[in-house]
């Protein structure tokens, strides 16, 4: 017997959901609505976690929480667009974030070749086709294939870091 403990014998601490959620929003990240038109009108949702995937074949990845009742709705409909938002669109985050508001009052926006909202002055959009899903515990994991995407080089986009819109500056650092 060597000695050293067995792998499958110990587990790791449970890892505390406000102690992840701290860590992690040191990591600044893009703030994106996810859009589509249904048969009732546009839909979209407000989504932080959103990253390009693969060249070969052209992918990114989104994740809606498992919660969202906009995304199953979106999902049937198999396109969207991810729309980019940009520095000074904090309100346009937060009106998509809610639940149950007719989020597009006001809203202005253009289809996309393929018919998905593309949201005025924005960064950049990426408008996809559902490639697939998978289980990512309390959110889904989605996967969808770029059918067509744009950028406007003279806009920023907007940041969300530890909590808040923007990066934050050592002066604004909790102490």
């Amino acid at each position: 017997m060597s000695g050293a403990p067995d792998p499958g014998s110990h587990r790791p601490p449970a890892v505390d959901p406000a102690t992840m959620r701290e860590v992690l929003g040191h990591f600044a990240s893009g703030v994106t609505v996810v859009t589509a038109l249904t048969p009732g009108g546009p839909m979209g949702f407000t989504c932080q976690s959103f990253s390009s995937l693969s060249l070969e074949p052209p992918l990114v990845v989104f994740a809606p929480a498992r919660s969202s009742r906009t995304w199953p709705r979106l999902r049937d409909i198999g396109r969207f667009c991810v729309n980019v938002l940009a520095e000074g669109q904090d309100d346009l985050s937060r009106v998509f974030a809610r639940s149950g508001a007719d989020k597009f009052a006001g809203v202005h926006w253009v289809p996309s070749r393929h018919g998905s909202p593309v949201l005025d002055d924005v960064v950049a959009w990426i408008d996809g086709e559902l490639w697939a899903e998978y289980d990512g515990g309390d959110h889904t994991v989605v996967v969808a294939r770029v059918l067509d995407l744009g950028a406007d080089p003279r806009r920023r986009p907007l940041l969300y870091h530890r909590g808040g819109y923007g990066l934050l500056t050592p002066d604004d650092a909790p102490r």
